[in-house]
């Protein structure tokens, strides 16, 4: 019986883009190379760079809860939040705002001490993951949330829209937390 040529009819994706595409490998490669010289793979960069833009958030959006407009603001958020509504019984329209600024600022010092104390930054993450579980669950419950004239979901109106953005602050509260819960237990062995 003749011997049969048995190898491979298709090419690997990595096979494929480094053999036909070096019009695209040639400007990428040159790309990662300069991006990598610039310190972009550097031990830990992602991380800090993700703990200090959630630093500032928390600063920044803890700062706006002690003013009158911002309490007026959040009326619609607040009354609609089925993990939140409650505060306004609680603690009225200005107490609710003032204690989520209070619980802002708590969550900020934590997230910034744990650049150095882990521990720390496990329980800022952890408060960061709250904060936006409870934000983006407003979403679904959100009156109006969706341009009726557009034909509803998924065109958002202005106050769904706003709340977007804590889908990706949770995806960043989750990599914080993951990263701290890791270092920390790195750090006990």
């Amino acid at each position: 019986m003749k011997d049969v040529d048995v190898t491979a009819s298709f090419v690997s994706p990595r096979q494929a883009t480094t053999r036909g595409s070096k019009i695209l490998n040639t400007p990428v490669d040159l790309l990662v190379e300069g991006l990598t010289r610039l310190g972009l793979l550097e031990r830990d960069l992602d991380y800090h760079l993700v703990r200090a833009a959630m630093v500032l958030i928390f600063l920044l959006f803890g700062y706006q809860k002690w003013f009158e407009y911002e309490a007026q603001g959040l009326i619609p958020y607040i009354s609609n939040g089925p993990l939140i509504f409650w505060m306004y019984p609680v603690f009225g329209v200005r107490g609710a705002t003032w204690f989520l600024g209070a619980s802002e600022w708590l969550i900020c010092g934590l997230l910034l001490l744990g650049f150095w104390n882990k521990r720390l930054g496990v329980l800022g993450a952890v408060g960061s993951c709250v904060t936006f579980v409870a934000t983006v669950t407003i979403i679904p419950f959100m009156p109006e949330g969706w341009a009726a004239s557009a034909g509803g979901f998924p065109a958002m109106n202005a106050n769904v829209a706003f709340l977007m953005k804590d889908v990706a602050l949770l995806a960043a509260s989750i990599y914080l937390l993951k990263q701290d819960v890791l270092r920390t237990t790195t750090a006990k062995l």
